[in-house]
């Protein structure tokens, strides 16, 4: 593991958490109009409050929810700590009374515009809140915006370490990689893990995409050029990404399915250009993903802020001879 000082996020002061403004002391119909003229602010937000739980709440779940899969929930650049942010926060939050997700992956850009305690309070601990205190764990990959100690972060299990791999249970096997650099000592470790994974599901994430039909950024095609042949070589079966800030299904690209979620707190809108790579994209709302893997099936639910689902199938596994007739077609632009 890298050595480094591990960063905390500390909680802002307690003036700082209170609402409205100090109590003061008031006598007879005085107190009696103050108490009316606060019901009468008070009544309309709880109202407003209480629908918008009750409309996050009903949200339909297409996935198969069933008792022997991995669950798993997807945001990426989502570190504003914006009303966006806190929105899709709340929809991630009431979802999960349904659909048990065991952990949340981020796709980069997890800070935005800073990486002091208070930024780390409001862009991450206080959005996830109770998802955090329910003992809740949140994998986190670094993006073009982030400070690279964030990997030091508790919160973010990183260990200190830009790239790393974790298997939860089960049959499904995660690698995090740092796609700002992708130096000589990376694509080593990322082939040797590879390599001794033995899990039927390698998943890769990472911030930058390889298949992209943005129009600001696109593909990375020098990143495709490290990653893809390595990805083809050893089996994995799908790629997580951020960066743009929308949501894009690929078309499957060799065997592999890509999926881009950048649109957890940044939107740009009317950016996707779509073109052969585009299964299906949205990009007129905020979003975060449902994933939920079988035996050999993968399920997926997107959801935007409006608690309307965009996109959602099941995609069954590519096997071993399927994939090796893949590897050897050419890739699309």
């Amino acid at each position: 593991m890298q050595s480094g000082q591990r960063l905390e996020a500390a909680r802002p002061p307690s003036h700082l958490r209170c609402f409205g403004e100090p109590r003061r002391r008031s006598h007879g119909t005085l107190a009696s109009a103050a108490r009316k003229a606060r019901a009468t602010r008070v009544m309309p937000a709880l109202a407003l409050f209480v629908t918008a739980i009750a409309v996050v709440g009903a949200q339909d779940i297409t996935l198969p929810n069933a008792a022997d899969s991995l669950k798993v929930a997807i945001i990426g650049d989502s570190g504003t700590g914006s009303s966006s942010q806190n929105r899709v926060a709340e929809r991630l939050m009431a979802v999960r009374q349904k659909f048990p997700y065991e952990f949340v992956l981020m796709m980069g850009d997890n800070l935005y515009g800073g990486s002091s305690p208070a930024d780390f309070a409001k862009k991450f601990e206080n959005p996830y809140k109770p998802l955090l205190d329910s003992g809740l764990k949140f994998y986190a990959t670094l993006g073009n915006h982030d400070n690279p100690n964030e990997r030091y972060y508790k919160g973010f299990n990183m260990k200190g370490e830009r790239y790393y791999t974790f298997k939860p249970k089960g049959n499904v096997r995660f690698f995090s990689l740092d796609s700002n650099y992708m130096d000589k000592p990376q694509l080593e470790w990322l082939e040797k893990e590879l390599a001794a994974s033995g899990s039927d599901w390698k998943i890769c994430f990472f911030h930058h995409p390889i298949y992209s039909s943005g129009g600001t950024h696109g593909s990375d095609m020098q990143l495709r050029e490290q990653l893809e042949p390595l990805f083809l070589k050893y089996g994995v079966d799908a790629v997580f990404s951020g960066h743009e800030h929308f949501y894009e299904r690929i078309k499957p690209q060799k065997g592999i399915y890509y999926f881009i979620s950048g649109g957890a707190a940044k939107l740009r809108e009317g950016d996707v250009e779509r073109s052969e790579l585009t299964a299906k994209a949205f990009d007129t709302g905020y979003h975060f993903m449902l994933v939920e893997f079988g035996k050999d099936t993968l399920h997926f639910q997107v959801i935007s802020d409006q608690a309307k689902t965009v996109d959602s199938g099941s995609l069954p596994r590519f096997s071993d001879e399927d994939k090796k007739k893949f590897a050897t077609t050419p890739s699309a632009r």
